[in-house]
C-alpha cells in the first residue's frame, strides 16, 4: 500500500514538473549566413541550372566563376568567356552585406541577352527557380 502511495505521489509530482516547463518557442535557428549570402546562393543556384548545367545555347561562350564565399561581404558569381577562365568577367552577378539586393553589371547587360540575363535575376531573387519566365 505504501509502494503505490509512493509511486502516485513521485507520479504527480513528475506531473505537476512537468507542467511548471516552459514550452519550447518555434523560432528560426539562425544560419549564420547574410542575407547578401542567402540572396546570391538562390539566384547562384538557379542561373548555374539554368544557364550553365542545361547547356542552354544562349550561354555556351560562357563559364560561370563561383565567388560565394567571398570574406568581403560581397558573394558573387562572374560569366567569363569559356575559352578563358581568367579572363575579364563579362557580367557580374553580387549583393553586399545585409542586403538582399542582388546588382548586376557587364557588357553582357548590354547585349541583346541583357534583358533576358535582368528578367531571370529578378525572378530567382524573389525565390522562382524557373528556368524561364512563364506566360
Amino acid at each position: 500500500m505504501i509502494k503505490s502511495k509512493t509511486i502516485v505521489l513521485v507520479a504527480a509530482a513528475g506531473f505537476a514538473l512537468a507542467s511548471c516547463q516552459s514550452t519550447p518557442k518555434s523560432t528560426p535557428v539562425p544560419s549564420g549566413k547574410s542575407a547578401a549570402l542567402l540572396a546570391m546562393e538562390q539566384v547562384a543556384i538557379s542561373a548555374h541550372k539554368c544557364w550553365i548545367a542545361s547547356k542552354d545555347p544562349a550561354f555556351k561562350q560562357y563559364q560561370m566563376a563561383n565567388e560565394l564565399n567571398s570574406f568581403s561581404g560581397t558573394p558573387r558569381f562572374l560569366l567569363v568567356p569559356a575559352k578563358h577562365y581568367g579572363g575579364k568577367p563579362l557580367l557580374v552577378v553580387q549583393a553586399q552585406g545585409n542586403s538582399s539586393r542582388v546588382d548586376v553589371f557587364g557588357p553582357l547587360m548590354n547585349d541583346p541577352l541583357g534583358a533576358r540575363i535582368g528578367s531571370d535575376i529578378a525572378r530567382w531573387q524573389t525565390g522562382n527557380p524557373a528556368c524561364a519566365a512563364t506566360a
